[in-house]
């Protein structure tokens, strides 16, 4: 007798036809900016106010809302969101999220063909960015994947840790003074401790000075403190500075230190002819991060650790379980290598937006929003009341409003304010989104662009837009 689960849709087909109609529906708006960006309403508040439903309604009508409360979110895949690092969904990748779900492999334990999967996906994106021969592993996002890597990198300097402790062994990391936040929240989880993360100064192109790097690490050794690793950035968060990845090798081989490279959001610009210089010396370091769902345009989550060797992940993460049994031949499985268990096949998105689109097309998007961030800049340098606060290195770039500091200090308590009203006034505008920045302690807006469907009309809009906003304010 056949059973049938009270779970399953009794008319999937159609309901599958409506959700793909939903999609549809949503790609066709990001096709295009739209004139502001809506709230949730009053009913949509009660309904999400209700109780837990003991029974069940018509997956239709609750899709349909689904829907309607996903338009009232701000979602990075519209063309004029320039906060942030946003993700903007490519759509073979929304695709490849939906199929790995129907399927719901473990990338954990072996699992065929999602192994396979993931294991080309790293190799493409190796060889995409010119990191050079990699093994790795994909994680839920940068954060994640830095963590795998300084942990990785604490095991090296010092054998054993993970089973004896830190002990009385003091350590350091060293990273620029603009690094990501994720740096230091690993080395609170690590037992480094924030405190001794060397926050490096920076050169005039907001690089971490090298030889400041390798004073640090001299310093630190004569105090007997041990080095875990340098965090290079390549492409900060803030302005899209690269660091001198080859002078930072060069002090890591001296000084045998391991050097991590923090691409999470501007290594893919790596494979471009516009900004590939930048990256020189990349293929000298031990390991890297990129998230794939920032400038690779997939969707959240799709973060890749790429690393030179793949034992020191296994000497770090690897355990025998009566759970987990390993082949006759010492057979490794992905968990071995992972902080996870349960691992979705996140590497499917990346797989097919490289298999359909191929890397050529990829890339001159990539060139292509690096020349927007360039458009962004002149038009910035054209406009009487603008200000930018660096040159883009990348595809980020932070200006002022001159009005903000009302003909004051740039740097004022006022200037703060202003411009966070600015900032308040154009999210509430709703027809393009900035996010509020400060650079050197001059209050800003940021913009970055690393959206695959943002055209050079969607930036005129932007200063377009500040401007109007601003002289609204007054």
């Amino acid at each position: 007798m056949t059973v049938t689960s009270s779970l399953r849709l009794a008319d999937r087909e159609q309901v599958l036809a409506h959700a793909a109609e939903l999609v549809l529906d949503s790609w066709r708006a990001f096709d295009r900016a739209r004139p502001g960006q809506p709230e949730p309403t009053a009913r949509h508040r009660t309904l999400l106010d209700e109780p837990l439903p003991e029974s069940g309604e018509d997956p239709r009508a609750a899709l349909d809302l689904a829907a309607e409360l996903l338009d009232a979110s701000f979602s990075p895949a519209r063309p004029r969101w320039f906060a942030y690092v946003g993700s903007s969904g490519l759509e073979i990748g929304v695709l490849a999220d939906a199929l790995a779900a129907t399927h719901d492999v473990n990338v954990a334990i072996e699992s065929g063909g999602g192994d396979l999967v993931e294991r080309q996906a790293i190799d493409w994106l190796a060889d995409f960015t010119g990191f050079g021969p990699a093994d790795g592993l994909l994680s839920p996002g940068g954060t994640i994947s830095n963590l795998t890597a300084l942990t990785a990198a604490r095991e090296r300097a010092l054998p054993g840790v993970r089973h004896d402790g830190c002990g009385g062994h003091r350590m350091a990391l060293y990273c620029s003074a603009e690094a990501h936040y994720s740096v230091v929240r690993a080395a609170e989880v690590l037992g480094i401790g924030s405190r001794n993360v060397r926050a490096l100064p920076l050169d005039g192109e907001r690089r971490a000075d090298p030889r400041a790097c390798a004073k640090a690490i001299a310093a630190d050794r004569r105090a007997g403190i041990v080095p875990v690793a340098v965090v290079a950035t390549a492409g900060s968060t803030l302005t899209g500075a690269v660091d001198d990845l080859d002078a930072l090798a060069d002090v890591c081989a001296e000084h045998d230190v391991w050097l991590h490279v923090d691409g999470a959001y501007g290594l893919p610009a790596a494979a471009t002819a516009l900004a590939g210089a930048r990256f020189a010396g990349l293929a000298r370091a031990d390991s890297a991060t990129v998230d794939a769902h920032k400038w690779l345009y997939v969707p959240k989550a799709c973060s890749v650790l790429l690393v030179r060797d793949a034992e020191a992940l296994e000497r770090t993460f690897a355990h025998r379980e009566a759970y987990i049994p390993h082949s006759a031949v010492e057979h490794l499985h992905p968990v071995d290598r992972t902080l996870e268990y349960s691992r979705p096949l996140r590497a499917l998105k990346l797989w097919l937006a490289f298999r359909v689109h191929g890397a050529a097309a990829i890339r001159e998007a990539i060139e292509r929003n690096l020349r927007q961030a360039q458009l962004l800049a002149e038009l910035v340098e054209r406009d009487p009341a603008l200000e930018a606060l660096h040159e883009p290195q990348l595809s980020a770039l932070c200006f002022r409003h001159r009005a903000c500091a009302d003909g004051g200090d740039p740097r004022s308590e006022r200037a703060a304010a202003r411009t966070l009203a600015l900032a308040d006034a154009i999210r509430r505008d709703g027809r393009i989104l900035l996010a509020a920045a400060e650079v050197d302690g001059v209050p800003c807006l940021r913009a970055c662009v690393v959206n695959h469907r943002t055209t050079d009309e969607d930036v005129h809009a932007l200063v377009d837009v500040v401007d109007e906003l601003a002289e609204q304010l007054g």
